[in-house]
Parts: structure tokens; sequence; C-alpha cells
């Protein structure tokens, strides 16, 4: 198992996009192989910075979805100029 950590920083203004945006994203997710869990966090420090923690059967699994048409298709941040910046993505390894 691996566990990603996303961290999105979002523009004023466009936290309920990336909310909605992320409730998309977790229904495409629903079947995908090697897909566990998912949770969206929202910084209470700071309103325009998320984590998603995602729980994957590999990193592979993980890297075929980021890579998919279906990702694609509802994660389109750049058309609606949802994020301040580039995303980051960090990758935990869990010892079994």
């Amino acid at each position: 198992m691996v566990t990603i950590g996303m961290n999105y920083r979002v523009l004023p203004g466009k936290e309920p996009v990336f909310e909605n945006a992320f409730t998309k994203v977790l229904n495409a997710m629903q079947g995908i192989p090697g897909h566990d869990q998912s949770h969206l966090y929202r910084d209470v420090a700071d309103g325009q910075s998320y984590l998603i923690v995602s729980r994957w059967s590999d990193k592979d699994a993980f890297d075929a979805f980021i890579a998919s048409d279906q990702f694609r298709s509802v994660a389109n941040w750049g058309k609606e100029q949802i994020l301040a910046g580039r995303p980051e993505h960090r990758v935990y390894r869990t010892e079994e």
C-alpha cells in the first residue's frame, strides 16, 4: 500500500469550486483498480490550503489514474482557474 498526500493551494474565492471538483474526482475514483480510499482536508489556519490523502495498492495504480482521461475530465484546474500554484504530491509507503 502507498498513501499519496496531495497538497493544493487555491485562489481566494475558489474554495467551493475546488471542493466541488474534489467530489467529482472522488466519484470518478469509485471502482478504480488499486484505489482504497481518499479524504479531503482543509487547513483551519489557512482556508485556501488543502490536503488530499489517498490510499492506493501501489504507486503505479495512482499514476495510471492521474494520467487517465477520466481524471482529466473532472479535474481541469486550469480551465476554471482554481489553483494558486502547482500541486505538490508526496508518496508515503507503508510497511506490510
